[in-house]
């Protein structure tokens, strides 16, 4: 079992910066991958990146590629989301989630989830 607390999010004018932290407890966590989606109202859940459990490997949606950062600390058993240039598209609630011992962007292949944290960019 892992469970998964999401905290950082906020309001941000467009082009600013946040970054999200996920703390995860369990014995399992160090042994997942672990990712970031967002859902905005109306849509779809997306992927947006993820990591390997050591870190070493990185995946990102087309959408955030070279503005988002995914990292982990697996001392602090936390992994973080670094957003920067964010734009009012980028307004949802942001989830971390584990599961999967391979990099997926399927949704139905994560396991466990956080209750999301809200973030909001004005123009």
């Amino acid at each position: 079992q892992v469970q998964l607390v999401e905290s950082g999010g906020g309001l941000v004018q467009a082009g600013g910066s946040l970054r999200l932290s996920c703390a995860a407890s369990g014995r399992t966590f160090r042994q997942t991958a672990m990712g970031w989606f967002r859902q905005a109202p109306g849509k779809e859940r997306e992927f947006l990146a993820a990591i390997t459990w050591s870190g070493g490997i990185t995946f990102y949606a087309d959408s955030v590629k070279g503005r988002f950062t995914i990292s982990r600390d697996n001392a602090k058993n936390t992994v973080y989301l670094q957003m920067n240039s964010l734009k009012p598209e980028d307004s949802a609630v942001y989830y971390c989630a584990a599961g999967p011992t391979v990099l997926t962007t399927q949704i139905g292949r994560w396991d466990y989830w956080g209750q999301g944290t809200q973030v909001t960019v004005s123009s």
